[in-house]
């Protein structure tokens, strides 16, 4: 049986001026995999992130999401169609708890709009236990639910990760693209991201990574593709990528 792909992007082209920032660029992500986007600095990496997850808008491309057509737009538009992302710098609401931080990612998936939210009828009331619930599950998952009624602004920095997580989490997307969540974390709070990304894909998620760390990429991706000025330069399993020459003249050198 053939494997469901999750994201398929084709002839992806994207120009700034008189700067070709994407030229022809193409992924294909099957369901449950971890996929990792590498490259240097300027490679065009989170550009491609931006397209996807409609910040910018494509000069060109073709776009499915589980087979059916996606047409990147608006941020929100984005998460309601089943992609969630966090940014490399940390976007949470610092005065907000844990809990609420997550609430709000999942108030994506509410039915109820303003007039339940204003009269506070039965079935308004029902939703927000649920969304509590749910939050409240999410902590727990990501190993931070003991944190819920703190303020997201006094959590130390991997926990404030793994809250970024589990509000893209609580989107229910069918893909989560993650912006180099490990910027910034030591060697104990990479290891302990590993673990979770594995966990995520073990509950059936798939993953889209964007990271600068290797060796954290060549452990953990499925497969991977590498982006040089805006170009796909190769595209494979991790021990492909750590071989091919042109990757490691462009990006790798000794990192592998």
């Amino acid at each position: 049986m053939s494997e469901q792909v999750i994201l398929k992007i084709e002839g992806v082209n994207k120009r700034f001026g008189g700067l070709q920032a994407l030229t022809d660029v193409r992924i294909k992500i099957n369901k449950g995999q971890i996929y990792g986007l590498i490259g240097p600095n300027g490679a065009g990496k989170t550009t491609f992130f931006n397209v996807i997850t409609g910040l910018y808008q494509p000069d060109t491309g073709t776009f499915e999401l589980a087979g059916q057509p996606y047409s990147p737009s608006a941020p929100h538009a984005v998460a309601r169609s089943g992609i969630a992302r966090t940014f490399q710098n940390i976007r949470l609401f610092g005065e907000m708890t844990a809990l609420e931080n997550v609430m709000v990612g999942r108030h994506v998936r509410t039915r109820q709009g303003v007039l339940g939210a204003i009269f506070r009828h039965k079935a308004a009331r029902e939703e927000e236990a649920a969304i509590r619930q749910r939050a409240q599950e999410l902590l727990d998952f990501v190993g931070i639910g003991h944190f819920a009624s703190r303020t997201s602004k006094s959590l130390a920095y991997g926990d404030q990760r793994r809250l970024e997580i589990a509000r893209a989490l609580a989107t229910d997307p069918q893909l989560l693209a993650l912006d180099e969540p490990a910027a910034g974390m030591n060697a104990t709070e990479k290891l302990a991201l590993r673990e979770l990304l594995v966990k995520i894909k073990n509950d059936g998620k798939t993953v889209l990574l964007i990271e600068h760390d290797v060796k954290l990429m060549m452990g953990l991706c499925d497969r991977i593709s590498v982006l040089e000025y805006g170009k796909l330069i190769a595209e494979g399993l991790p021990a492909e990528i750590q071989s091919n020459k042109a990757v490691i003249d462009a990006y790798l050198g000794g990192a592998h």
